[in-house]
Parts: C-alpha cells; structure tokens; sequence
C-alpha cells in the first residue's frame, strides 16, 4: 500500500501473489491488494488460483471530488466502483476495504456521511477511516479526533462497520500514499553558494 498501483505491473503483481498463496503458504484472505479501482483488477482477480482481499481507496462518494483527489485514478463512479468491489467480495468470501484518507472540511461531511450509508450499507464492506497526516507545504488538514469517532460512531449505529484507524507516521510527516523527499530543518543543506 502506497507503493502506486498495483494494475500498473499487473503480471508481475499477479504472479507474486500465486507464489505467496501457494508456495508461501500465506493464507490468501492474509494477500491484502489495494488499487484505486483500476478495472483490469476485476478482470483478472477473480480468475487467478489465489484470489487476495482487496482494499480499495475510495475517499469520496462524490465522483467530481474524486477526481479532485486521485487525478490519476481511472474515471469510475464511487457507486460502480463499491458495486464491482461487491461482486468481487461475494466471489471470495472476504469483505472489501474501502480506505478513506480523513481530510477536514472535504470529505468529513454529513453529507459524505449519508454517501457512504447510502453506497455501503448491506454491502459485504468494512470502512478504514485513516486521519490524514499534516505536513509541512501541505493544503490538507486532518480532522479532529472527536469528529473522526464521531463519524466511525454515526456509521456502526446505521450497520456499516467502519474502524477508525490509527494514523502512524505522524512524527514523520509520513504516511500511506505521502511518501516524499524532506531534509529535518536543522539538517538541511544551504542554498547559498560564493559566486564562481
């Protein structure tokens, strides 16, 4: 997770994850394969020997938002994207993870709230909230702790399970998907050169 998208190196992804399934020995709902929603993943999983959980990152259930937010990631509707993440997930037998990254004032809504009642409820589905991680030259903030618990609450008591993450790397300015070049301030090389 956060490495980029595993459809990109799909062959390579796919024979890894027979290998490890069979013989690794690694029990195949233990195989985690988290994409954006990329449609040659729901092609391909569902025919391969091992057939891993699937995370997908969904972050919205505003299709123009998403783009917003994954500029990179195929052009699919939230809805379709949770409708071919079902089939996936009674094919295998192992609910979906949907990941969504906790961004104050964008998709900490009510109305984001209904959205994911509305896409999710009696869907063999877990929601993994994950506060987002501020960073220095960063437009995101994180919500507060209290409208994060608030939001996991709000879902479980509507019957949609969600787990509200906690959010390593903080102290590194680091986490899933914001993996970047930074010097510490006191560390970091000067700019100022004599003139030759």
């Amino acid at each position: 997770m956060g490495m980029g998208e595993p459809a990109h190196n799909l062959d390579n992804v796919m024979d890894a994850i027979e290998l490890l399934g069979t013989l690794g020995d690694i029990g195949h709902k233990n195989l985690v394969f988290s994409t954006v929603g990329d449609p040659r993943v729901f092609e391909r999983l569902p025919r391969g020997p091992v057939k891993p959980a699937l995370a997908l990152s969904l972050h919205t259930t505003r299709a123009d938002l998403r783009v917003a937010l994954l500029p990179r990631a195929p052009r699919i509707d939230p809805a379709e994207l949770v409708e071919a993440g079902e089939r996936y997930a009674r094919t295998t037998g192992y609910p979906i993870q949907y990941q969504w990254t906790l961004l104050e004032g964008i998709n900490d809504t009510d109305e984001e709230l209904a959205g994911i009642e509305a896409l999710l409820t009696g869907k063999y589905a877990v929601m993994n909230f994950i506060p987002f991680n501020e960073g220095e030259g960063l437009d995101f903030k994180r919500p507060s702790v209290e409208r994060a618990r608030e939001m996991a609450r709000h879902l479980h008591r509507r019957g949609v399970l969600t787990k509200l993450r906690q959010s390593a790397g903080q102290d590194v300015d680091g986490g899933c998907g914001q993996l970047r070049r930074g010097w510490p301030k006191r560390h970091r090389p000067s700019c100022q050169h004599e003139p030759a």
